[in-house]
């Protein structure tokens, strides 16, 4: 009898994966039965752990150390991940700048920064993805995007347009790179405290949605397992967040539920 083809790994690279939301994602992937590249920009004993938990559960991982603003590192992520784990054929965007300004408060700085690694730093990672597969390959790109583009306010304006930027870009490429690549968006709610935001603040802001509850880093994992492996689905964004899109606001929510010696003002 004839012995079965040996099949090829699956490897993503998932950014940003050493801790909170990007270390979910590489874990659920793992589990999923995908071996992942752990990217990180300073946090390089949280990637080792990741890494480590990783490889208890029988996958392989590799933590590759880039600043995302820098256009040279980032266009040899991928070549780095496949020379340790074989061809990639995912990418997770979900390191993201997220500073704090307003319309009163912006400056053209401030933009740049955010949308370099925001916004061109996930255009080039599937530049270089779509440019890796083979004419009859296939892959995937996932694009970690925000409930607040659908639901807007002032608040984190820079932040707000670089992940805007993503979300169109997440249409246009998927135009472009197809059939090869499949180009998608995940759109968590509030997932963790962030900032100075207290646990109180977060729980009260977490239920502010139509289902109670707002998105968890494992609803989030999931959704990207989900859409790495759906593929009839390509140029769309998938909403994990409770509803929280559906609640208006004139304040982004973390603000809405500080105490009010806590909030301030920013």
């Amino acid at each position: 009898m004839q012995a079965r083809a040996k099949q090829k790994p699956q490897v993503a690279l998932v950014t940003g994966a050493a801790k909170r939301i990007g270390r979910a994602i590489a874990l659920a992937l793992a589990r999923d039965g995908w071996d992942i590249g752990v990217h990180y920009a300073t946090s390089r004993e949280a990637a080792k752990q990741t890494v480590s938990d990783i490889e208890a559960m029988g996958r392989r991982a590799v933590a590759i150390n880039r600043d995302l603003a820098v256009e040279r590192g980032v266009r040899s992520m991928l070549a780095e991940c496949a020379a340790e784990l074989g061809a990639v054929t995912c990418v997770v965007n979900n390191a993201a700048l997220f500073e704090y300004d307003t319309p009163a408060r912006f400056k053209i700085d401030a933009l740049l920064r955010h949308t370099r690694v925001n916004t061109a730093a996930p255009l080039l990672l599937a530049q270089s993805l779509h440019a890796s597969l083979d004419e009859d390959g296939r892959g995937v790109v996932v694009n970690l995007l925000d409930q607040k583009l659908f639901n807007p306010n002032p608040d984190f304006l820079s932040y707000t347009l670089s992940k805007s930027a993503l979300q169109y870009a997440t249409t246009v490429l998927a135009q472009a790179f197809g059939p090869r690549l499949r180009v998608v968006g995940v759109a968590p709610g509030i997932t963790l405290p962030s900032g100075k935001q207290t646990e109180a603040g977060f729980d009260a802001a977490h239920e502010k949605t139509p289902l109670g509850r707002s998105s968890t880093p494992d609803d989030v994992g999931r959704a990207v397992v989900y859409l790495a492996r759906a593929e009839a689905v390509t140029g769309a964004v998938l909403l994990v967040d409770g509803g929280q899109h559906l609640v208006s606001s004139e304040r982004d929510v973390m603000f809405l539920t500080e105490p009010e010696r806590q909030r301030g003002t920013p």
